[in-house]
Protein backbone atom coordinates (compact mmCIF):
# COMPACT_ATOMS: atom_id res chain seq x y z
CA UNK A 1 0.00 0.00 0.00
CA UNK A 2 1.06 3.58 -0.91
CA UNK A 3 1.16 5.92 2.04
CA UNK A 4 1.91 9.61 1.79
CA UNK A 5 1.17 12.98 0.73
CA UNK A 6 -1.69 13.15 -1.99
CA UNK A 7 -3.68 15.08 -3.44
CA UNK A 8 -7.44 14.64 -4.01
CA UNK A 9 -9.69 17.89 -3.76
CA UNK A 10 -8.05 20.84 -4.34
CA UNK A 11 -5.01 20.94 -7.20
CA UNK A 12 -1.42 21.11 -5.74
CA UNK A 13 -0.64 25.16 -6.27
CA UNK A 14 2.88 26.09 -6.69
CA UNK A 15 4.10 22.85 -7.41
CA UNK A 16 3.29 21.88 -11.32
CA UNK A 17 1.91 23.97 -14.01
CA UNK A 18 0.13 22.74 -16.97
CA UNK A 19 -0.62 23.97 -20.25
CA UNK A 20 -3.01 21.26 -21.64
CA UNK A 21 -4.38 18.85 -18.30
CA UNK A 22 -7.28 20.38 -15.99
CA UNK A 23 -7.68 19.13 -12.20
CA UNK A 24 -10.77 18.08 -11.79
CA UNK A 25 -11.02 17.47 -7.81
CA UNK A 26 -12.60 14.18 -6.78
CA UNK A 27 -15.89 14.15 -4.36
CA UNK A 28 -16.11 11.84 -1.21
CA UNK A 29 -19.17 10.30 0.94
CA UNK A 30 -21.82 8.51 -1.13
CA UNK A 31 -20.39 9.84 -4.83
CA UNK A 32 -16.30 8.66 -3.45
CA UNK A 33 -15.42 9.59 -7.41
CA UNK A 34 -11.82 9.60 -8.46
CA UNK A 35 -9.87 13.01 -8.44
CA UNK A 36 -8.68 12.91 -12.23
CA UNK A 37 -6.32 15.07 -14.62
CA UNK A 38 -7.47 15.74 -18.29
CA UNK A 39 -7.04 16.98 -21.58
CA UNK A 40 -9.08 16.91 -24.90
CA UNK A 41 -6.53 17.36 -27.71
CA UNK A 42 -5.88 17.04 -31.28
CA UNK A 43 -2.47 15.66 -32.68
CA UNK A 44 -0.63 15.23 -36.10
CA UNK A 45 0.24 12.07 -36.01
CA UNK A 46 -2.52 9.63 -33.71
CA UNK A 47 -1.02 6.47 -34.39
CA UNK A 48 3.08 7.83 -33.60
CA UNK A 49 0.75 9.77 -30.51
CA UNK A 50 0.07 6.58 -29.13
CA UNK A 51 3.36 4.38 -29.59
CA UNK A 52 4.99 7.25 -27.45
CA UNK A 53 2.40 7.45 -25.01
CA UNK A 54 2.26 3.67 -24.52
CA UNK A 55 6.86 3.99 -23.68
CA UNK A 56 6.01 6.88 -21.45
CA UNK A 57 3.23 5.53 -19.68
CA UNK A 58 5.36 2.08 -18.75
CA UNK A 59 7.63 4.47 -16.89
CA UNK A 60 4.86 4.91 -14.94
CA UNK A 61 3.48 1.44 -13.49
CA UNK A 62 1.56 2.54 -10.77
CA UNK A 63 -0.75 4.63 -12.51
CA UNK A 64 -4.22 4.34 -14.23
CA UNK A 65 -4.61 6.18 -17.11
CA UNK A 66 -7.50 6.06 -19.97
CA UNK A 67 -7.79 7.72 -23.74
CA UNK A 68 -10.96 8.26 -25.67
CA UNK A 69 -9.91 8.43 -29.12
CA UNK A 70 -11.88 9.64 -32.59
CA UNK A 71 -9.52 9.88 -35.47
CA UNK A 72 -6.71 12.37 -34.69
CA UNK A 73 -8.72 13.39 -31.26
CA UNK A 74 -7.81 11.92 -28.04
CA UNK A 75 -9.10 12.48 -24.36
CA UNK A 76 -6.96 11.81 -21.58
CA UNK A 77 -7.71 10.75 -18.04
CA UNK A 78 -5.22 10.10 -15.00
CA UNK A 79 -7.62 9.63 -12.29
CA UNK A 80 -6.98 7.71 -8.87
CA UNK A 81 -8.64 7.62 -5.05
CA UNK A 82 -5.17 9.43 -4.41
CA UNK A 83 -3.42 11.70 -6.74
CA UNK A 84 0.54 10.95 -5.43
CA UNK A 85 3.27 13.11 -6.99
CA UNK A 86 3.85 10.23 -9.55
CA UNK A 87 1.09 10.89 -11.06
CA UNK A 88 1.72 14.78 -12.02
CA UNK A 89 4.79 13.99 -13.04
CA UNK A 90 3.14 11.67 -15.69
CA UNK A 91 1.02 14.61 -16.57
CA UNK A 92 4.32 17.12 -17.42
CA UNK A 93 5.82 14.39 -19.13
CA UNK A 94 2.72 14.18 -21.27
CA UNK A 95 2.53 17.52 -22.16
CA UNK A 96 6.20 17.39 -23.14
CA UNK A 97 5.34 14.81 -25.58
CA UNK A 98 2.23 16.73 -26.72
CA UNK A 99 3.77 19.92 -27.34
CA UNK A 100 6.43 17.98 -29.39
CA UNK A 101 3.39 15.96 -31.67
CA UNK A 102 2.04 20.06 -32.02
CA UNK A 103 -1.06 19.13 -30.13
CA UNK A 104 -3.88 21.75 -30.18
CA UNK A 105 -6.66 21.63 -26.87
CA UNK A 106 -9.72 21.49 -27.84
CA UNK A 107 -13.13 22.96 -26.54
CA UNK A 108 -14.04 20.85 -23.62
CA UNK A 109 -17.97 21.82 -24.65
CA UNK A 110 -17.64 20.14 -27.64
CA UNK A 111 -19.51 16.70 -28.31
CA UNK A 112 -16.91 14.21 -28.13
CA UNK A 113 -17.87 10.73 -30.18
CA UNK A 114 -15.39 8.10 -29.00
CA UNK A 115 -14.59 5.62 -31.79
CA UNK A 116 -12.68 3.57 -29.48
CA UNK A 117 -11.30 3.31 -25.44
CA UNK A 118 -7.77 2.36 -24.18
CA UNK A 119 -7.45 1.42 -20.60
CA UNK A 120 -4.19 1.48 -18.62
CA UNK A 121 -4.24 -0.41 -15.04
CA UNK A 122 -1.71 0.07 -12.87
CA UNK A 123 0.51 -2.87 -13.07
CA UNK A 124 0.90 -5.38 -9.94
CA UNK A 125 -1.74 -3.72 -7.93
CA UNK A 126 -2.77 -5.61 -4.65
CA UNK A 127 -5.89 -5.32 -3.10
CA UNK A 128 -5.43 -5.21 0.66
CA UNK A 129 -7.76 -6.81 3.38
CA UNK A 130 -6.47 -5.10 6.77
CA UNK A 131 -6.20 -7.95 9.09
CA UNK A 132 -5.63 -6.02 12.17
CA UNK A 133 -8.81 -4.42 13.70
CA UNK A 134 -6.68 -1.85 15.79
CA UNK A 135 -5.52 -0.16 12.67
CA UNK A 136 -7.68 2.86 11.08
CA UNK A 137 -6.55 4.19 7.53
CA UNK A 138 -7.07 8.16 7.70
CA UNK A 139 -6.63 11.31 5.73
CA UNK A 140 -5.69 14.17 6.68
CA UNK A 141 -7.11 18.16 6.16
CA UNK A 142 -5.19 20.48 3.44
CA UNK A 143 -1.29 21.07 4.53
CA UNK A 144 1.18 23.11 2.30
CA UNK A 145 0.24 23.26 -1.43
CA UNK A 146 -2.92 21.96 -0.33
CA UNK A 147 -1.76 18.66 0.34
CA UNK A 148 -3.08 15.69 2.38
CA UNK A 149 -2.05 12.61 3.88
CA UNK A 150 -2.66 8.70 4.02
CA UNK A 151 -1.91 7.32 7.01
CA UNK A 152 -1.67 4.56 9.54
CA UNK A 153 -3.43 5.62 12.98
CA UNK A 154 -3.53 3.44 16.08
CA UNK A 155 -5.42 4.72 19.70
CA UNK A 156 -3.80 2.81 22.62
CA UNK A 157 -2.96 3.52 26.29
CA UNK A 158 -0.43 2.16 28.44
CA UNK A 159 1.28 2.30 31.78
CA UNK A 160 3.42 5.65 31.83
CA UNK A 161 6.57 4.04 33.02
CA UNK A 162 6.23 2.37 29.58
CA UNK A 163 5.54 5.55 27.46
CA UNK A 164 9.48 5.95 26.26
CA UNK A 165 10.40 2.64 25.54
CA UNK A 166 8.02 1.28 23.80
CA UNK A 167 7.98 4.77 21.53
CA UNK A 168 11.33 3.87 20.84
CA UNK A 169 10.69 0.44 19.84
CA UNK A 170 7.50 1.88 17.57
CA UNK A 171 10.27 4.11 16.00
CA UNK A 172 12.52 1.05 14.98
CA UNK A 173 9.54 -0.93 13.60
CA UNK A 174 8.77 1.88 11.40
CA UNK A 175 12.41 1.73 10.13
CA UNK A 176 11.96 -2.08 9.52
CA UNK A 177 8.13 -1.36 7.35
CA UNK A 178 9.57 1.35 5.15
CA UNK A 179 7.65 4.02 7.27
CA UNK A 180 10.00 7.65 7.56
CA UNK A 181 7.34 9.44 9.25
CA UNK A 182 6.16 9.02 13.26
CA UNK A 183 4.39 11.22 15.22
CA UNK A 184 1.94 10.61 17.96
CA UNK A 185 -0.63 13.10 20.16
CA UNK A 186 -0.13 12.52 23.75
CA UNK A 187 -2.34 13.07 27.07
CA UNK A 188 -0.66 11.69 30.54
CA UNK A 189 -2.78 11.64 33.78
CA UNK A 190 -1.91 9.99 37.23
CA UNK A 191 0.61 6.59 35.84
CA UNK A 192 -1.14 5.90 32.84
CA UNK A 193 -0.98 7.65 29.28
CA UNK A 194 -3.46 7.66 25.90
CA UNK A 195 -1.59 7.59 22.37
CA UNK A 196 -3.01 8.43 19.12
CA UNK A 197 -0.18 7.81 16.66
CA UNK A 198 -0.20 8.40 13.49
CA UNK A 199 2.43 6.11 10.74
CA UNK A 200 3.23 7.40 7.50
CA UNK A 201 5.57 8.22 4.81
CA UNK A 202 6.39 11.99 2.73
CA UNK A 203 5.95 12.59 -1.38
CA UNK A 204 5.87 9.78 -3.52
CA UNK A 205 7.30 10.33 -6.79
CA UNK A 206 8.03 8.16 -10.12
CA UNK A 207 11.48 6.75 -8.94
CA UNK A 208 11.05 7.17 -4.88
CA UNK A 209 7.40 5.71 -4.68
CA UNK A 210 7.52 3.36 -0.98
CA UNK A 211 5.53 0.63 -0.61
CA UNK A 212 4.44 -0.46 2.44
CA UNK A 213 2.87 -4.02 3.99
CA UNK A 214 -0.21 -3.00 6.30
CA UNK A 215 -0.72 -6.23 7.79
CA UNK A 216 3.47 -6.92 8.34
CA UNK A 217 3.35 -3.69 10.26
CA UNK A 218 0.40 -4.85 11.92
CA UNK A 219 1.38 -8.05 13.20
CA UNK A 220 4.45 -5.78 14.68
CA UNK A 221 2.43 -3.71 16.89
CA UNK A 222 0.85 -7.04 17.99
CA UNK A 223 3.73 -8.25 18.77
CA UNK A 224 4.73 -5.55 20.97
CA UNK A 225 1.24 -5.24 22.80
CA UNK A 226 2.55 -8.93 24.14
CA UNK A 227 5.56 -7.14 25.40
CA UNK A 228 4.64 -3.67 27.35
CA UNK A 229 0.99 -4.17 29.04
CA UNK A 230 -0.39 -1.10 26.43
CA UNK A 231 -4.20 -1.90 25.52
CA UNK A 232 -5.51 -0.75 22.01
CA UNK A 233 -8.25 2.82 22.55
CA UNK A 234 -8.15 5.07 24.84
CA UNK A 235 -8.75 4.98 28.95
CA UNK A 236 -11.28 6.92 30.40
CA UNK A 237 -12.93 10.10 29.24
CA UNK A 238 -12.64 12.68 26.59
CA UNK A 239 -10.88 14.89 29.23
CA UNK A 240 -8.11 12.57 28.84
CA UNK A 241 -8.35 12.64 25.13
CA UNK A 242 -4.67 12.84 23.46
CA UNK A 243 -4.76 16.37 22.08
CA UNK A 244 -0.82 17.38 23.38
CA UNK A 245 1.59 17.65 20.92
CA UNK A 246 2.55 16.54 17.61
CA UNK A 247 5.50 14.41 19.32
CA UNK A 248 7.39 14.36 16.32
CA UNK A 249 9.91 10.69 16.46
CA UNK A 250 10.44 10.32 12.38
CA UNK A 251 9.87 12.89 9.65
CA UNK A 252 10.10 13.46 6.16
CA UNK A 253 8.60 16.58 4.11
CA UNK A 254 7.50 17.75 7.61
CA UNK A 255 5.52 21.03 6.14
CA UNK A 256 3.14 18.66 3.70
CA UNK A 257 2.46 16.75 7.09
CA UNK A 258 2.13 18.05 9.90
CA UNK A 259 -0.01 21.74 10.38
CA UNK A 260 1.81 24.62 11.58
CA UNK A 261 -0.33 26.17 14.68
Amino acid sequence: MILGVYWYFKFPENLYHFKFFSFMQGYGGHTDSLAELETKVQVDDIKNFLNRLEILKAKFPQTYLQLKINGNQVMITIGDDQLFDYYFQLAAEMEELLTDQNAVLLDEHIPFEVQYTKNYDPEREIFWTIEHRFIQMTGSDFRQNNAENFSIRIDCNLPLVCKKDCISDLAAICREENLSVFYYHDFDFNDQCNLMLFFTNGRQYKNQSIDVDVNSFGTKIRDLSQKYPFRFGHFGGMKYYPLNGPHIELMVDEDYIIKKK
